[in-house]
């Protein structure tokens, strides 16, 4: 009789094109995956795949496999959702995903205060820049800034939070240096993948030719605060920094909507509700913070 673990571990496989790029997706050892699929091809009495030097590549039975064990991987998914989602119980695991500083600059201590009100649920925050599949259950919630609702996949269900802005910041010391005479210009400080944003300008400020490039939203944050330059930030991290001021002659930008997104089934489970609805009000009182509406330290 066919395993549906067998089948999970041969599309994991299929998917990344190699025992190795399966094994860390799966978080397994490289073993546990090719015992697997020969588990596989063993009850089917096909091979699956061909080894070549560059990869692993489906033979026609793999082929045919694989349409099979996607519906398989669907129905599984589709069962798991309609179970949870009668899980009227608090006790339990509650999955969370949202980006790296919602987590660490906004929301950990709404986080902490939900775990404390409810130390029943087991709840796993993962803070990530990839977008956690709901459907597939990689998360039950996700909490995200979303520029268009329409870009939504249809079958989300969203509480919809404030509007998210942000604007350009430099540190204060670096700031009052500019006040007091100093002609350098301003290096931008940009996430390598993005550049300077087309809303984002100098103001009153000169800006270099040459930026400094960073790959998070952490280093981002650490070589404003060092005086190296500018940068654009998100209103709740930049006017909460008090080291930090808004550069004069600048303008904010709205990046989106925050949306507590849950899937159809899923967002009927009582553990679900009792975070949606308390996340809900925990961003409605973040709001002016968000919306770069308190004044900026003084």
């Amino acid at each position: 009789m066919m395993n549906w673990d067998d089948v999970r571990y041969f599309l994991a496989v299929a998917r990344a094109g190699s025992v190795r790029a399966a094994a860390e997706r799966l978080e397994v050892n490289h073993s546990t995956v090719l015992r697997r699929v020969a588990q596989l091809e063993e009850t089917l009495g096909a091979l699956m795949f061909e080894r070549l030097p560059f990869g692993y590549r489906l033979t026609p039975a793999g082929e045919e496999v694989l349409d099979l064990a996607g519906a398989m991987e669907a129905s599984s998914h589709q069962l798991e959702t309609r179970v949870f989602g009668r899980d009227q119980t608090v006790r339990g695991l509650l999955r969370v995903t949202l980006a790296p500083t919602l987590a660490t600059r906004l929301l950990m201590p709404d986080f902490a205060a939900f775990a404390q009100r409810h130390p029943e649920i087991e709840l796993d925050v993962a803070s990530s820049g990839d977008l956690a599949n709901l459907t597939n259950r990689d998360a039950d919630v996700a909490i995200r800034v979303v520029y268009d609702r329409k870009t939504l996949p249809v079958h989300l269900h969203g509480r919809k939070g404030p509007e998210v802005f942000g604007g350009v910041y430099l540190s204060r010391e670096r700031l009052a240096a500019l006040r007091a005479g100093a002609a350098d210009p301003l290096r931008w400080i940009v996430i390598s993948m993005h550049g300077v944003p087309d809303w984002a300008h100098a103001g009153e400020v000169r800006a270099a030719e040459i930026p400094f490039r960073v790959s998070d939203g952490e280093a981002q944050i650490a070589a404003v605060l060092q005086g190296l330059g500018m940068t654009t930030l998100p209103c709740f991290i930049g006017d909460a920094e008090p080291r930090l001021a808004r550069v004069p002659g600048t303008e904010l930008h709205m990046y989106g909507t925050l949306w507590l997104l849950t899937q159809g089934e899923t967002r009927k489970t009582k553990r679900v509700r009792l975070f949606t609805e308390f996340m809900s009000a925990s961003l409605a009182g973040h709001a002016p913070l968000l919306r770069g509406l308190l004044p900026e330290p003084g």
